[in-house]
């Protein structure tokens, strides 16, 4: 019954093989490894995520294409895998976010939101009639408890605290390049060149800012925190993420 691709088994999602696996979230993982290259670098006073950002025919319009999302002010994400998958994942972490601003009239810290939607990629492992994500996720953020935290999470529902991390299809040689490279001193300007260079190490064709999205958690100042409420009209805090522009993106390769 069981082979190398796990028999019977790989069509099941809530059967675990002989081995002790459920096949269908390796199979989720191999949807995710096909995904562009993703990656997030954890600087001293920030964080960047990056991410590969490719068209399948030159007639798309790619000013269109997403694949850094802001959540709220203070947290970000990038996915490799299926773009759909992270469409629905990104409106159930956004409707998170808003409910959490509405009870406590501030946006969740980074870990309670990563397990909100950690928490929604598990539950796609455990029902009948329904299939894993298949997207990986790097969620960057800054709260007042943690200061700036990375986290990756997989279809499984599981996640973990990251210095730096890869996902895609260039992830191995990505992270084994991100190991030499990183340092717990580095600044989020080195980081983003840092970034950039590892994208390029297994990058098809040019880089250029319409084919790289990079989005960075910057760390407020004393001053902005004694403000409090510095959002001028809406009287909510000032955004710690943010995503560049091709303008910025542009300068950066440039260097």
């Amino acid at each position: 019954m069981a082979n190398a691709d796990g028999g019977a088994y790989s069509y099941s999602l809530t059967v675990f093989s002989p081995s002790g696996k459920l096949v269908q979230i390796e199979h989720a993982l191999a949807a995710v490894s096909q995904g562009t290259t993703s990656l997030g670098i954890k600087a001293s006073n920030g964080i960047v995520i990056a991410t590969e950002k490719k068209s399948s025919s030159i007639l798309i319009d790619d000013s269109m294409i997403e694949k850094v999302a802001v959540v709220c002010p203070n947290i970000g994400i990038v996915y490799s895998g299926m773009g759909p998958d992270f469409r629905v994942l990104i409106a159930s972490a956004r409707k998170s976010a808003q409910a959490y601003w509405k009870i406590y009239g501030e946006y969740p810290p980074t870990k309670v939101l990563t397990q909100e939607i950690a928490t929604v990629m598990q539950k796609a492992t455990q029902s009948g009639g329904v299939r894993p994500f298949g997207v990986s996720l790097l969620v960057a953020g800054w709260d007042i408890n943690r200061g700036p935290s990375l986290y990756q999470v997989d279809p499984s529902g599981s996640f973990w605290a990251w210095k730096a991390s890869a996902i895609g299809k260039n992830m191995v040689n990505a992270k084994t390049f991100l190991e030499k490279r990183y340092n717990d001193d580095i600044s989020l300007e080195d980081a983003i060149h840092t970034a950039l260079l590892t994208l390029k190490e297994g990058f098809e064709g040019q880089m250029t800012e319409k084919t790289i999205e990079i989005g960075v958690v910057t760390v407020p100042t004393l001053e902005e925190l004694e403000a409090g409420k510095i959002g001028g009209e809406t009287g909510r805090p000032k955004p710690t993420f943010r995503k560049l522009s091709e303008e910025e993106v542009r300068d950066y390769l440039a260097l």
